[in-house]
């Protein structure tokens, strides 16, 4: 029998070559199941914002495995996001000014965007492993409440994905979303959710 390391091998490589064909994936996060594809493919993301009922004029966050990472999309890092990324005890979402290289649909109308460093080892491991940034949008209908275990995900939701990852699905532990916080181009910053 498989042992946990050997599932999430197995579910990563295989949630890989969806994202790759530009595939939508549902998937366990640092936060709430998620909504996943590659964040530099416009139709894909597109797909997503069909799949959730939502404008896209509301801008989708994406993950990424580390603050190396982050530097590839955005122009500039203030020196505030690394302390606040490390500091922090609970998953934050950091909207940066100036995203690049992402999906334009992505993008919010101000050109920023909303990145986390996840530490959650699925979420972490597929994007190390995928080499580019993944949507993380809550598995949910625009508007409804985000499903905070797999139980509560949708019928509707993972019958319109590419594939569900196994990885995780067992796990009934309420997550909760991440806190998020807007920076400026000064250094300034804002908490918008906590």
């Amino acid at each position: 029998m498989a042992n946990n390391d050997e599932i999430l091998i197995a579910e990563v490589k295989k949630a890989v070559e969806i994202l790759r064909k530009g595939g939508i994936i549902l998937y366990p996060t640092d936060t709430v199941w998620g909504i996943g594809c590659d964040a530099t493919n416009s139709d894909s993301v597109a797909k997503i914002y069909a799949i959730k009922h939502r404008e896209d004029s509301k801008s989708m966050l994406v993950l990424c495995d580390s603050m190396a990472k982050v530097s590839l999309y955005v122009n500039q890092i203030p020196d505030i996001a690394y302390d606040l990324t490390e500091l922090s005890e609970k998953p934050m979402t950091i909207i940066y000014p100036d995203a690049k290289g992402l999906a334009p649909n992505l993008i919010a109308s101000d050109g920023s965007i909303g990145i986390r460093v996840t530490a959650e080892k699925f979420s972490k491991y597929l994007c190390g492993a995928f080499g580019k940034p993944i949507v993380s949008t809550s598995a949910n209908i625009s508007g409804e409440p985000a499903a905070a275990c797999f139980s509560e995900i949708s019928e509707q939701i993972k019958g319109a994905v590419d594939y569900i990852v196994g990885y995780g699905q067992d796990n009934t532990e309420k997550k909760q979303p991440s806190s998020i916080i807007k920076l400026e181009k000064n250094g300034t910053f804002a908490l918008l959710r906590k």
